[in-house]
């Protein structure tokens, strides 16, 4: 085996170990995703179909009531985009030139979730300390433990009758997740306290597109604290410290 083998491998494995803890998260995602499929009518395969056509997790969910209530192709377009809006700010500081070939960036821009931007949010946008074999093994595994226990839903759903009550609350469980792990690689409060103040903030001012309203304004404020180096060094607080790599 040549050293270059050894390499790649050992990145692999450096990838799943990465992943899993986070990654076995999406499996009871997936499995409710697959018995809700089956639940509302669609035939199990549809399952993976939605899975690699979206592949956006919480946009999946929504997918299967704006298709089943009969919604026109620009309201599901608007909505789409104001779902996944998030997916922009992570493409500022997403690593993708770590990935050498053209494919395998392709792959990791359609496959970049949540859960692979939490993982990978340590190495920061310069990507030291991880490479493309990495990378690519944090997106494919997450995406293997999202499509297939979504089939293995699916494929159950068709054959026995299963209750879906509190799985619906799993996405949002995950979510919490991601924002501890996030917050445990860069324990800066100053910038949790700002989400909340613009969260409030936009529920008082835009209800109806709080989510939008928040996220741009947070950007905003990231911005200019990229821009003004000592205004962001003035409002870094980190009083829990910040873990080691």
């Amino acid at each position: 085996m040549t050293d270059s083998s050894r390499s790649v491998r050992a990145e692999v494995a450096a990838g799943l170990r990465d992943s899993w803890i986070v990654g076995l998260g999406l499996i009871p995602l997936g499995l409710a995703f697959g018995l809700l499929v089956v639940q509302m009518g669609f035939a199990w395969w549809w399952a993976p179909i939605f899975s690699f056509v979206i592949y956006a997790g919480s946009m999946e969910f929504l997918a299967l009531g704006l298709v089943t209530a009969g919604t026109g192709w620009l309201s599901a377009l608007v909505t789409g985009f104001l779902v996944n809006f998030r997916h922009i700010f992570y493409g500022l500081t997403y690593p993708r030139h770590r990935i050498r070939s053209r494919v395998g960036k392709a792959y990791a821009t359609y496959a970049l979730t949540d859960e692979v931007y939490a993982i990978t949010g340590r190495f920061g946008a310069d990507g030291r300390g991880i490479s493309g074999a990495r990378l690519l093994t944090i997106t494919a595994f997450c995406q293997a433990l999202w499509i297939i226990p979504g089939m293995l839903g699916a494929l159950g759903g068709t054959a026995l009758q299963i209750d879906l009550e509190g799985l619906d609350f799993a996405l949002t469980a995950l979510f919490v997740v991601l924002a501890l792990e996030a917050f445990d690689n860069n324990r800066d409060v100053s910038l949790v306290v700002s989400a909340v103040i613009l969260a409030l903030l936009a529920a008082a001012i835009a209800p109806g597109q709080l989510l939008i309203f928040a996220l741009c304004a947070y950007f905003g404020v990231l911005l200019v604290r990229y821009h003004l180096p000592r205004l962001d060094e003035r409002l870094t607080w980190r009083p829990l410290g910040r873990k080691e790599d």
